[in-house]
């Protein structure tokens, strides 16, 4: 499992998480259970402490780094090559690919961060709100609609879990 001690500060991984082989988990970081840890995710707790909430999804290429500390809630999707620097994500948020999080940035539950999005050094985004752009402004309500396609997408992460868990098999050659 590519999970690394540094200086001391050991990775605690929660029951039944799927880590990929590419991925790179370093120091104080903390994954919840049931958590998705995508290809070439970097989780790197060396400056200071990452914790991740419980059946989170990290996509691949996804990097979370911070000099303070990174609070990310539980069933919290974060896209593909999305980069999240000393923020905090509530619940249920969605971050999505490409995005970036400045440091002390906050995501409200519930929220969306639309793809290739900054979310600026101390901004915040109210639960419930999307909010797209460069730097990001509010463009809507999260309402039941989006709650329900985004319930239907975190649970296809979850159930995932247990498929790489039980159904990845590594071959190698033709």
């Amino acid at each position: 499992m590519p999970v690394y001690e540094f200086n001391g500060r050991v990775p605690s991984i929660g029951e039944g998480s799927w880590i990929a082989t590419s991925a790179c988990i370093i120091g104080d970081v903390t994954v919840g259970k049931s958590c998705w840890i995508g290809p070439n995710a970097v989780i790197r707790g060396d400056f200071g402490r990452i914790v991740i909430g419980d059946e989170t999804a990290v996509e691949d290429g996804a990097v979370l780094h911070t000099p303070s500390v990174v609070t990310i809630g539980t069933r919290v999707t974060i896209g593909h090559m999305a980069m999240v620097h000393g923020s905090v994500i509530g619940d249920n948020a969605v971050i999505g690919m490409n995005s970036t999080l400045g440091d002390n940035a906050r995501v409200g539950c519930w929220s969306i961060v639309a793809e290739h999005s900054l979310v600026k050094k101390n901004q915040v985004v109210p639960d419930y709100k999307l909010y797209a752009g460069s730097p990001a402004v509010e463009k809507g309500d999260i309402d039941e609609r989006y709650r329900e396609i985004m319930i239907l997408g975190k649970q296809m992460y979850v159930n995932l879990v247990d498929q790489y868990c039980t159904g990845l098999r590594r071959i190698d050659g033709p």
